[in-house]
């Protein structure tokens, strides 16, 4: 029988207003073996510590195939047997892709890409990391593994982003991720500058242009049932609630729709 393992880092997650118990629920479920790192995480840091904790996340993974879960990534309950099924028949690839539903406000989600995140560890043991802007994609003999290239699953992630946050922890948390960002490439790019609300203001400005693509509707009792009473009781305070006014104030046009459907349908 296939073992599955699954790693999440997790630093404060309490503090962070990470869904954190809710995730742990689903990844009970979905593997054999859980671990968690990133307790450690200082509270400044480099950039490159991201990869370093994936890795070390990966290396303590004892199972066949090992799947990396960020604390808002969640799988729907219907999926997990099939996973199991797809990832057992593709023996033979270094990862499987799954299709990422990215959410802002529980009722609409856009398509994001399909995301490398199971790592097939009992016959490609030496994939790392560390590659692509971010320094933390899975390699493979100093290659990216590209989405295109392996197998591609239609059970998809569903990312919750920051709904949970207040507006005080999001800014805290741009801030710090846009300072250790500097810290690694001597620039701020897309992420504002060094204090809080240069990095807050930078990042919800990302979200305005990316709100208008979320073209997909669900309703809220389609979401994984790990999740869903979280997201029913989300208040004026939380950014899903409403993406910070954007849900009523977010016009999109019929070029957003036709790229929404093509990213879920034919992309």
């Amino acid at each position: 029988m296939t073992k599955i393992s699954v790693f999440t880092t997790m630093t404060n997650p309490e503090e962070r207003q990470d869904p954190y118990k809710e995730a742990i629920n689903c990844y009970r479920e979905l593997g054999d073996e859980l671990i968690i790192v990133g307790d450690d995480w200082p509270e400044e840091f480099k950039w490159d510590q991201i990869g370093k904790t994936f890795q070390k996340g990966f290396d303590e993974c004892t199972g066949d195939w090992v799947i990396r879960m960020d604390l808002d990534y969640f799988f729907h309950e219907k999926d997990l047997s099939r996973i199991r099924t797809f990832l057992n028949s593709n023996s033979n690839q270094p990862a499987i892709a799954f299709p990422q539903y990215q959410f802002f406000t529980p009722e609409r989600f856009q398509v994001k890409t399909k995301i490398c995140v199971a790592l097939n560890k009992k016959s490609f043991p030496d994939i790392k990391l560390n590659g692509g802007g971010d320094l933390c994609l899975p390699t493979l003999n100093n290659e990216i593994i590209l989405n295109v290239s392996v197998p591609q699953a239609r059970f998809p992630i569903y990312q919750y982003d920051s709904m949970f946050r207040t507006k005080e922890v999001i800014k805290k948390d741009r801030g710090r991720f846009a300072r250790a960002w500097f810290r690694e490439f001597h620039d701020w790019g897309d992420r504002g500058g060094d204090s809080d609300d240069e990095a807050f203001d930078a990042w919800f400005h990302m979200i305005k242009s990316r709100y208008r693509l979320h073209t997909n509707k669900i309703r809220i009792n389609s979401h994984p049932i790990y999740i869903k009473e979280k997201l029913k009781m989300l208040d004026r305070d939380q950014f899903g609630y409403d993406a910070f006014g954007l849900k009523n104030n977010t016009n999109r046009k019929i070029k957003d729709y036709l790229k929404g459907y093509k990213n879920r349908y034919l992309d």
